[in-house]
């Protein structure tokens, strides 16, 4: 079942990125795959390359406040849902880094 299953454990179809800006606390988020063609979700990952460079180390980092991720989160999800697509909710899961 997604979200379940060991720490640090990313299901199937999703992926995990750390938020937060530069000399902050940073959280991990997992999210669906799905996202990651979202018009908004693509602009937070345009700020990424433009703060960090295409080729960074490591997990994808968003330089963004962890509250407008989360507005940008809910507004993605808000529209998925509104699709249909109830099979990626399962993916969320938040922690600090």
């Amino acid at each position: 079942m997604a979200g379940k299953g060991k720490k640090g454990q990313i299901p199937k179809g999703c992926l995990a990125v750390k938020v937060g800006q530069t000399g902050q606390e940073q959280e991990r988020f997992v999210v669906p795959l799905v996202y990651f063609s979202h018009p908004l979700f693509m602009q937070l990952l345009k700020t990424a390359e433009e703060e960090y460079g295409f080729h960074h180390n490591g997990p994808i980092t968003i330089p963004c406040h962890i509250q407008q991720f989360r507005n940008v989160q809910g507004i993605i999800d808000r529209e998925l849902h509104n699709h249909h697509h109830h099979h990626v909710a399962g993916c969320f899961r938040v922690g600090k880094i």
